[in-house]
């Protein structure tokens, strides 16, 4: 390691969990058939238990318990290292996650082995998946480079999800709720169980309603969930789709950081600026009632497991997803002349835009896994191709146009992502095994036309000619020794590389180029684990070159943006610790203690004209953005007879909002605890029948998960500069509770 520190050892919690499980059991030889097949399916991606990397599962159960509607982001803050936010200030629409202080964006994302991150953004939106966690198996959370799998680099972080086993026996099941802000959920499942010894099929619909805890912050969202399979004793088959229709009032403009410290405003907390059309003649405010967001995304999967002989088995799939839909908004006092629009002698006018974006997305994956004496070895790859098209049209011009139709940019953006790996497990004796893995990475990446920014240089909209190739060898090599039946120790060394995205090409300031990043990830840790107690350790130290590291700036849709640094790391302990404390009382939890620092840092600021484009200012050594040194969680679980309880409890220290290091642009740390209660009813001619109630925010504490800021200087009377700032966040509901009734038959 590059530096060394000195850490407190402050007790933490283990979050662990058992491997998947398949759903009902049967006696039948075809049924123990594909509960073997289904443990199999998703091997190639994932970590076992003697793969030298640091990774938690939740399994079936972890995930129902604490699935009220909210977003998988805010299911993931039960493991070590990971923060969420959400725009509405519930957990429900937008929403995202951080892992050791990198974002969502960094993070690789796969749904069966499949690739799941946006080709472009590199982001997964939640929001177009609602209510996902009711189809969900069992999900795994590597932190750092882990594994190697298909899709983007994983520069934090990689979450593969499993979707629900083929049921084994016939089921139905109804999952409703409703709490604050007129939050309601309802689910319908039903399966059908083995059909002729080797056909299964289930699915689900969704429906998810909240007004949002953020005014205006509705949302409407639908989903479905399908899945049908055939299999014998060495073939599996399955045909999954899955999608989601979302409409979403804007939330992602923050709430001002003036009017969240005036205490004498009235739902101040609450306050959103998106949609303002001006104050009608009584001086009250108008909003726009269609600042919405409205996207559909489709997603089909058809893949084989083969079981070729005892020691050798092969994962192929073939997969599409259908993205469609636009945002609209309500702009005023918008230059004509930047959307290519000539009226009279008006410059300026209110107008209504839509933005939209209409994506394919396709490809195949297969994995071929060997077992056999002391070796697991895995071969696989895929080969991706993303296909976008971006075009935006003002629908209404409040000076004399009114309604109309035009086209103001459209843009391609056409990507080729394919990958081959070879990693493999080899246990040197009893106790010792030694893990190695190798992946070479293609991409080839193009954007073609206008851009929705006007160029005031050539009088036009902003011309895209991007074409990028990329061509990436990331290599990793561990070990993992058992001292003994409760005792293991283990040590990697891994490097990643990942390419910019999207918005690194169009946001980048004039004469910027962003460039791939590199990522050496050094990890070692140690695990105890008996009857009553388990412990664990987790060191890491992640040395970067050329980090996209967040600006604290967002575009104006509230993406944030990113710029390369030349040379930064992070480097942190994870603690878990568990625990056991009576037969029906369990504690659960984490801790993450880190330094997360870029070296010899220039921000460079916008000057309000043309005689000095940027001021540049030296900061030295500071802190990432939004990389908080401390994150702790705490899980106390309580299950007597039919009743049971949850208490979860997390802290999260000061984050900055930009790489300043300026107290002024922070984050203020916060603590947050949730209440669950649940009872399950038994009822002859019922499988189960449970009435569960979650109160978030239980000590009702006023915080805020994110935020952004914006800086550049002025010049004065007297020829200086002055800085100018403008600061949002993003506050989280106060206390709410969710009900939950679930009926299976």
């Amino acid at each position: 390691m590059k530096k060394v520190f000195l850490f407190l050892m402050i007790w933490g919690v283990c979050h662990t969990s058992v491997q998947a499980q398949s759903g009902g059991v049967s006696n039948t030889p075809d049924s123990i058939s594909v509960q073997n097949l289904q443990e199999v399916e998703i091997v190639s991606v994932r970590a076992g238990d003697k793969t030298p990397v640091a990774y938690s599962n939740m399994n079936k159960q972890e995930i129902e318990a604490f699935n009220f509607g909210q977003d998988i982001p805010f299911l993931l803050t039960l493991t070590p290292s990971v923060i969420a936010t959400s725009d509405a200030g519930t957990g429900i629409g937008y929403t995202g996650f951080r892992v050791r202080g990198t974002d969502a964006n960094r993070i690789n994302i796969t749904t069966n082995g499949i690739p799941l991150n946006d080709s472009e953004s590199h982001g997964v939106f939640w929001v177009n998946m609602p209510d996902f966690a009711s189809s969900l198996q069992d999900l795994q959370i590597q932190r750092g480079v882990g594994t190697s799998t298909n899709g983007a680099g994983a520069f934090g972080a990689s979450i593969n999800m499993k979707t629900g086993s083929i049921p084994l026996e016939s089921y139905g099941e109804f999952d409703g709720g409703y709490g604050s802000f007129n939050t309601a959920k309802a689910a319908f499942k039903l399966g059908t169980g083995i059909i002729n010894d080797h056909w299964a099929f289930d699915g689900r619909i969704s429906s998810i309603t909240s007004d949002g805890f953020i005014d205006r912050a509705g949302v409407d969202l639908k989903s479905y969930f399908a899945q049908g399979a055939y299999f014998n004793e060495n073939t599996l088959l399955k045909f999954i789709t899955f999608g989601g229709k979302e409409k979403t009032y804007h939330a992602w403009d923050g709430v001002p950081d003036y009017i969240l410290s005036d205490i004498f405003m009235k739902d101040n907390r609450s306050y959103n600026p998106s949609g303002y059309m001006g104050d009608d003649e009584n001086g009250n405010p108008l909003y726009y009632k269609n600042q919405t967001d409205n996207y559909r995304q489709t997603h089909y999967q058809f893949s084989l497991l083969q079981k070729l002989n005892s020691h050798l088995n092969l994962n192929a799939a073939l997969h599409y997803t259908k993205g469609l839909g636009y945002y609209e908004e309500y702009k005023t006092g918008r230059t004509l002349e930047e959307y290519g629009l000539q009226v009279d002698d008006i410059k300026k006018s209110d107008l209504v835009r839509r933005k939209h974006l209409d994506n394919d997305f396709y490809g195949g994956i297969f994995s071929l896994d060997y077992f056999r004496d002391q070796w697991k070895v895995s071969l696989g790859g895929g080969m991706n191709q993303y296909d976008g098209n971006h075009f935006g049209k003002v629908i209404w011009v409040k000076e004399e146009l009114g309604n109309t139709n035009h086209e103001y940019y459209r843009s391609t953006g056409k990507k080729t992502d394919a990958n081959v790996y070879l990693k493999a497990n080899y246990q040197v004796t009893t106790d010792l095994s030694l893990y190695g893995d190798v992946q070479y990475r293609h991409i080839d990446y193009s954007i073609e036309g206008k851009n929705d920014t006007w160029d005031w240089n050539n009088g036009e909209m902003q011309n895209l000619d991007v074409h990028q190739p990329f061509h990436f060898f990331n290599p990793k090599a561990g070990l993992f020794y058992q001292l003994n039946k409760e005792n293991n120790v283990f040590g990697s060394f891994a490097v990643a590389h990942r390419e910019p995205n999207r918005n690194n090409y169009t946001d980048a300031a004039i004469n910027e180029v962003p460039q791939s990043e590199r990522l050496l990830d050094y990890e070692v840790g140690y695990k105890f684990n008996n009857r009553i107690f388990a412990a664990g350790v987790n060191l890491y130290y992640m040395d970067y070159k050329d980090q996209l590291v967040l600006t604290g700036k967002v575009n104006e849709i509230g993406e944030p943006l990113t710029s390369n640094v030349p040379d930064s790391y992070r480097m942190g302990i994870e603690l878990l610790l568990g625990a056991q404390i009576t037969n029906a009382l369990k504690w659960n939890g984490n801790l993450t203690l880190s330094r997360n620092k870029i070296k010899n840092y220039t921000e460079y600021v916008l000057v309000d004209d043309g005689y000095a484009p940027q001021q540049a200012d030296y900061y030295g050594t500071t802190n990432i953005a939004y990389s908080p040194d401390v994150i702790a969680n705490s899980l106390f679980t309580y299950r007597y007879k039919s009743f049971n309880a949850g208490f979860q409890s997390t802290y999260v220290s000061k984050q900055y909002l930009d790489n300043t290091g300026n107290d002024d642009r922070s984050i203020d740390s916060y603590f947050v605890s949730n209440l669950r209660l649940g009872y399950d009813f038994r009822l002859k001619g019922i499988k189960e029948l449970s009435v569960n109630l979650l109160i978030n925010n239980f000590f009702n504490a006023e915080y805020e998960t994110n935020g952004w800021v914006w800086a550049a200087y002025y010049h004065n009377d007297k020829d200086g500069l002055d800085p100018y700032v403008e600061k949002s966040y993003f506050p989280q509901a106060g206390t709410n509770i969710m009900t939950n009734f679930i009926l299976k038959f």
